[in-house]
C-alpha cells in the first residue's frame, strides 16, 4: 500500500546538485532526487494511538505553552482554544473569537477558514504573549497577539487583543494558518497562495506578495513586528521583506526538529502529488519552493520557475484514497525509542500515518507505519518532546509505546 515515489531508475545512485527541468527552470535537489525511496508498505511500528481527550469541535491543533505546567492547549476551528489540565478538559476555553472569525467556521460545513493556527512566545512563562492566526468576518487572513489573564493562568485577556498582521484573501481556500517560533526566537508564519485552483493569480511564484510564503517576523517589539535584518529579500527591490520562503501552495503544518532546527514543511497538494519540503538549520532562507511551476517534483503550469527551485525530500501521489497532506514532527520525546529522529507526517483523508528518515547519503526513506482511520487535521508536541494526532473528528491522541516498543 501507499505511492510514495521512487525515483527513477536511472537517477538512483546519483547524488544530484542542479538538474534542468523541461521548462527551463533549475531544480536545486537536496539529494538523490529529494524523494523517498521505498514502496510504502506498512511496517510493525512500536507505538500505537491512545485517547487522551474529546469531545472537541472540529480541533485543528495541539501544543504547549512551555512554562512547565504540562498543559495542552487545542485550537477548535470554530474560533476557541482549550485547555487540557491534569487529563481533564476545562468547561472554559482559554480564548474564543468565534466573534471575530469568518461565519463559514461557525456553520459545520467544509471550510479552510476559521481559527487556524496558535504559538506561544517563547518567553511565555515571563511575560504571557501568545499568537494566534485566523481568517475574519470577511475572510482575510490576521495574525495577533494576544496576553494570559493576570488572575487566572488558565484563561486569556481576550481584552488584550493586538493585531499584528492582516493579509487580504483573494478567495475563500489556501490560508495556510500555522504560526511557530523557530530556534532562533523569530515567528514563523504560513500563508497559502491565496486559492482557488492551480494558483489563477500567480502568488507562489511572485515575491512581491506574502501569499504562497513562509514569513519570518520578530515579535518582540511593542507593537506590530520588525522585520530580521538577516531576513533573505531585505535589500531585493520590489520582494517583500517578510518572506522568508516561497513557492508554496498551501502549507498545512511546518515544524522545527527541536535537536537539530532543521525545518519541514508540509505543501499541499493541487490534484496528484502532495510534498514535503525540508530547509536544514543554518539556510540562509529564500528556498523557492516551485509551486506552481512545479506539483512536487512535476512540472505543473508549464511556466519556468522565477528563480532556482528547491525539490521536496518526501511526495505521494493521489491513490488509495490519500488527497492531503498534514505535517508532522521529528520525535523527539522519551516513551518511544524506536522513533528517535524519525519524521512522522500523515494524510487527512485516509489516515495514513508515514514515518521518514534520512539516509547517510542524504537520501530519504519513507513507510506506512499505520493506518490509523483518523482524519488527520494535525500533529502537536508537548513539554517533553512527546507526539500527539488531532482527529478533526474531535478527539486528541498520543502516540505511546507497545509492548516491546
Amino acid at each position: 500500500m501507499g505511492d510514495l515515489l521512487v525515483r527513477r531508475a536511472a537517477m538512483a545512485a546519483i547524488v544530484m546538485a542542479l538538474a534542468v527541468t523541461a521548462t527551463g527552470a533549475l531544480i536545486v535537489w537536496q539529494s538523490d532526487a529529494g524523494r523517498a525511496r521505498g514502496a510504502g508498505e506498512t511496517q510493525e511500528v512500536p507505538y500505537q494511538l491512545v485517547p487522551v481527550a474529546g469531545g472537541f469541535s472540529r480541533p485543528l491543533y495541539v501544543t504547549h505553552a512551555g512554562d512547565g505546567s504540562g498543559r495542552l492547549f487545542v485550537v477548535e476551528q470554530s474560533g476557541a482554544i482549550r485547555v487540557i489540565k491534569d487529563g481533564a478538559v476545562l468547561s472554559q476555553p482559554f480564548l474564543d473569537v468565534s466573534g471575530l472569525i469568518s461565519r463559514q467556521a461557525l456553520e459545520g460545513n467544509y471550510t479552510e477558514r476559521g481559527l487556524l493556527g496558535l504559538a506561544f512566545h517563547p518567553s511565555y512563562a515571563e511575560n504571557g504573549w501568545f499568537y494566534i492566526n485566523y481568517t475574519d468576518v470577511n475572510g482575510h487572513s490576521v495574525v495577533a497577539r494576544y496576553t494570559v489573564s493576570v488572575d487566572d493562568p488558565d484563561r486569556a485577556d481576550p481584552a488584550s487583543a493586538a493585531p499584528l498582521l492582516y493579509v487580504q484573501q483573494p478567495y475563500a481556500n489556501h490560508n495556510g494558518g500555522h504560526l511557530a517560533f523557530g530556534p532562533d526566537g523569530y515567528l514563523y508564519v504560513s500563508l497559502g497562495d491565496g486559492g482557488s485552483g492551480g494558483d489563477p493569480d500567480g502568488n507562489g511564484q511572485n515575491l512581491a506578495t506574502l501569499l504562497g510564503s513562509i514569513l519570518r517576523l520578530d515579535v518582540d517589539v511593542a507593537d506590530g513586528y520588525a522585520i530580521p535584518a538577516d531576513n533573505p529579500f531585505v535589500d531585493r527591490e520590489g520582494a517583500r521583506p517578510e518572506i522568508w520562503a516561497w513557492g508554496l501552495r498551501n502549507v498545512w503544518r511546518f515544524s522545527f526538529d527541536r535537536a537539530t532546527g532543521d525545518l519541514y514543511l508540509a505543501d499541499v497538494g493541487q490534484n496528484q502529488w502532495e510534498e514535503i519540503n525540508f530547509q536544514p538549520a543554518g539556510s540562509a532562507g529564500g528556498e523557492n519552493y516551485g509551486w506552481n511551476a512545479f506539483e512536487g517534483t512535476h512540472v505543473y503550469s508549464g511556466q519556468p520557475a522565477a528563480s532556482a527551485v528547491v525539490a521536496p525530500v518526501l511526495e505521494y501521489g493521489h491513490s488509495n484514497g490519500r488527497c492531503s497532506v498534514t505535517g508532522g514532527y521529528v520525535y523527539r520525546g522519551e516513551r518511544i525509542p524506536a522513533l528517535q529522529g524519525v519524521y512522522l507526517y500523515g494524510d487527512w483523508c485516509t489516515g495514513t500515518i508515514w514515518s521518514a528518515t534520512p539516509g547517510a547519503d542524504g537520501s530519504w526513506q519513507a513507510v506506512v507505519s499505520l493506518e490509523s482511520g483518523r482524519s488527520i487535521s494535525s500533529f502537536g508536541e508537548d513539554e517533553a518532546g512527546e507526539l500527539y494526532l488531532v482527529d478533526y473528528g474531535g478527539a486528541v491522541l498520543r502516540f505511546e509505546p507497545v509492548a516491546g516498543g
